[in-house]
This record gives structure tokens, C-alpha cells and sequence, in this order.
């Protein structure tokens, strides 16, 4: 089997990578340079490839057109939000990234003979994105069904999603388990020196592996 990983350098897309290794797939991980606010994610993703010797894809995009905190630094990162993150939608919403990365996602299958993409979306502790539910997932597995050779040939990319209705404390036992690099990681929205400790991503990993019952190795400030 042979699958492209859309590795972010994440918690999630780390702990993916090695789920999909775990199930037998030679890998190519594929990361995308997209105008995010820092590039210290696509280090971490490169270390990541490094420490398991995959091939690693990155792909130049420009959307720092798209209105988005990740995108954009003239709007802020939620920092510390009030109450339990909820279902909302925040700022750092990109529209349609995983429409995007997907699509391309889609055309490296085709282009080096992969069946399967593996993505690490989750839709139990997380920040409130559409393009990570389950019916998202289900409606692009059609489209690729429909719009692309392998489909149409029926053979159609399969869109994994292991990690979906794991919590993040779920995704840090898996990523123990697996023996997942996870101290290579970076999900902190911003990108200083250490990780803040309070955007979404930071609070929800710290959570994750506070229930979890481990110690994050990353450096916070």
C-alpha cells in the first residue's frame, strides 16, 4: 500500500504519519508552504520525515489573500478564549484549506500510484473547523469517486481518517503508543522560540496530554 500523509508537523498529523506506517503504507508526506504566519511547523514536519526516513513533499501556495489569523498579520490569534472551546468557527479558520490540500493531496496519489491519503482531522477536541467533520470527509471521498482517474477507473482514493473521533488525549496515547516522535511537533499558531501556551491549538494539546497522563517535552514560554 502506498499512501500520501498530509503532515502539518502537528501533534495530529505526527501521530497520523506513524498510524499509517503502523498500518503497512510506504509513505510520502506532504506538507504545503501556504504564507502561515511562521515556518517553524514545516521544520518540525521535516524532522519528523527525517526521523522516519519518508519522503517529504512540500508545496508552495500563496492564501494570504484568504481572511484568516493564520494567514493574515494584520489579524491577531485568539489567545486564552473565554470558556470551553466550543463549535464555533474561529478566526483561524483558513476557507477551504483542506479542500485544497486534499485536491493536491488527490493529484500526488495519481502521480506516484497511491490509493490512500491519510489526514489527521478530529472532531472531538477541536477547534471548531467544517472541513473536519465526518460528513465533509464522506462528500470529498465522492468527489474524488467521480473527479479523478483512479475513480473513474474504480480504484478511488480513500481518504483515511484514524485519528477522527479520537480526543486529544486519545491522539497522545496513540502517539505513545506508536512510538510517534512527538517531541519533534510544533501546533503552536504562533512562532516564537517556545510554544505560547495559549492559542487554541496550545491549550487543546496541553489538555490532551495532561488527561492523557504524560509530560509535553516541547519548551513553552
Amino acid at each position: 500500500m502506498r499512501a500520501v500523509v498530509l503532515l502539518s508537523g502537528g501533534l495530529d498529523s505526527t501521530t497520523t504519519l506513524a498510524q499509517a506506517l503502523a498500518d503497512g503504507c510506504e509513505v510520502t508526506a506532504l506538507s504545503f508552504r501556504y504564507g502561515q504566519r511562521h515556518t517553524k511547523e514545516l521544520r518540525s514536519a521535516q524532522a519528523v520525515c527525517d526521523h522516519y526516513g519518508v519522503q517529504h513533499v512540500v508545496v508552495d501556495l500563496d492564501l494570504t489573500s484568504f481572511r484568516s489569523a493564520l494567514t493574515r498579520e494584520d489579524i491577531d490569534v485568539p489567545m486564552d478564549r473565554e470558556g470551553k472551546l466550543d463549535s464555533s468557527i474561529p478566526i483561524t479558520y483558513v476557507p477551504a484549506r483542506n479542500i485544497v490540500f486534499l485536491s493536491i493531496a488527490a493529484g500526488l496519489c495519481e502521480s506516484i500510484d497511491a490509493d490512500r491519503i491519510y489526514i489527521g482531522a478530529n472532531v472531538v477536541d477541536y477547534s471548531g473547523y467544517p472541513d473536519c467533520r465526518p460528513e465533509f470527509f464522506e462528500s470529498f471521498q465522492e468527489t474524488l469517486r467521480k473527479g479523478t482517474k483512479a475513480g473513474v477507473e474504480g480504484n478511488p482514493i480513500k481518504i483515511m481518517t484514524p485519528i477522527l473521533h479520537d480526543s486529544k488525549a486519545d491522539i497522545v496515547r496513540r502517539g505513545k503508543r506508536l512510538g510517534a516522535p512527538l517531541e519533534l511537533t510544533w501546533s503552536c499558531y504562533n512562532g516564537g522560540e517556545k510554544a505560547c501556551g495559549h492559542c487554541d491549538s496550545c491549550r487543546l494539546r496541553l489538555k490532551g496530554f495532561e488527561e492523557a497522563g504524560y509530560r509535553d517535552e516541547i519548551e513553552y514560554e
